[in-house]
């Protein structure tokens, strides 16, 4: 079998299984082209390190690693159904030398500077995006803990303000789930719908200024512009900066903080949060969590006063 053949082969597997598999397709085809569309049993380690960054295993990076991720994934596949006899990866991942990312986590003060900041930096025609569709977009990153896929890829009839509700159409697992507004982002949504109104219930929620769908880096741009003018940013180089991505993680930081403070049930309320967000599992939201100082002393207080009281009960 042709590596080409393998590979569609895997592909097709994974997007059976309601994954998009499209950041790995990539890397898949990019892995054919470098080596030739040969025979399975013909791949050789030297091309096949050469493409994850060559020999030097001291200088492993994140690249290196996703890489070595998806093409280890697809030669246990082919392994499994007969398609090569052996796998010319490493046996064995070296260790990242690289750093690994950390999302930052807005804190109040901060998301408040962002959207102060969003007018001015978007304020001027050169810019593809409205300050209040910008602003709009921040909002649901935030407020709904959407994907910024997700949050784009919203039509006019996905926004159900009579019921605060968003549909959220084609995500990550090619699924579609409903997520529930609060009154302040139902409040700031019917804003954006009273400045932006069309009568078309497949038309792009989020519009550009010439009417065509917000783009992943417009978006992306406009937020570099937010950014620098609100003053984040981090130590550790251009790719460790705050993104908007980040925002989502700082929805379920937030609002686990928020359930720590009101004495909530975490082992009930953890999967409803895994819901909202999308996920198929708690290894996902999981990862969302990042351990920031608010977060643990808020864990800390609650774990005291559970501790407190059970030796109170046990002088009792």
């Amino acid at each position: 079998m042709k590596l080409s053949e393998a590979i569609a082969t895997y592909v097709d597997h994974k997007r059976s299984l309601g994954m998009k598999f499209t950041a790995e397709g990539f890397v898949l085809r990019a892995f054919c082209a470098a080596l030739g569309d040969v025979a399975m049993n013909q791949v050789r380690a030297g091309p096949v390190e050469a493409f994850l960054g060559g020999s030097d295993r001291s200088l492993v990076t994140a690249t290196w690693t996703k890489k070595y991720s998806v093409i280890n994934g697809f030669y246990r596949f082919a392994l499994a159904h007969n398609h090569t006899r052996s796998s010319p990866l490493p046996a064995r991942t070296p260790k990242l030398t690289e750093p690994t990312f950390i999302p930052y986590i807005y804190s109040q003060p901060e998301l408040k500077r962002m959207l102060d900041a969003v007018p001015a930096a978007c304020g001027c025609d050169s810019v593809a995006v409205q300050a209040g569709t910008f602003r709009t977009l921040l909002l649901l990153l935030y407020g709904a803990g959407l994907r910024l896929g997700e949050a784009l890829s919203l039509t006019v009839a996905d926004v159900d303000l009579d019921h605060a509700i968003l549909c959220v159409r084609g995500t990550k697992f090619y699924k579609t789930r409903l997520v529930p507004l609060c009154a302040d982002l139902t409040f700031a949504l019917a804003q954006h719908v009273g400045a932006h109104y069309v009568d078309q219930p497949d038309a792009p929620f989020l519009r550009l200024r010439n009417g065509k769908r917000v783009s992943q880096s417009a978006a992306r741009s406009a937020f570099r512009r937010v950014r620098i003018l609100a003053g984040l940013a981090r130590s550790g180089g251009a790719r460790h900066q705050p993104r908007l991505h980040d925002l989502r993680h700082t929805a379920a930081v937030h609002r686990l903080i928020a359930w720590y403070r009101n004495g909530e049930n975490l082992q009930f309320m953890l999967p409803r949060l895994a819901t909202l967000l999308g996920h198929v599992n708690l290894a996902g939201t999981q990862r969302y969590l990042t351990l920031t100082p608010e977060l643990l002393n808020e864990a800390s207080t609650r774990f005291e006063r559970y501790a407190l009281g059970t030796a109170i009960g046990d002088q009792s």
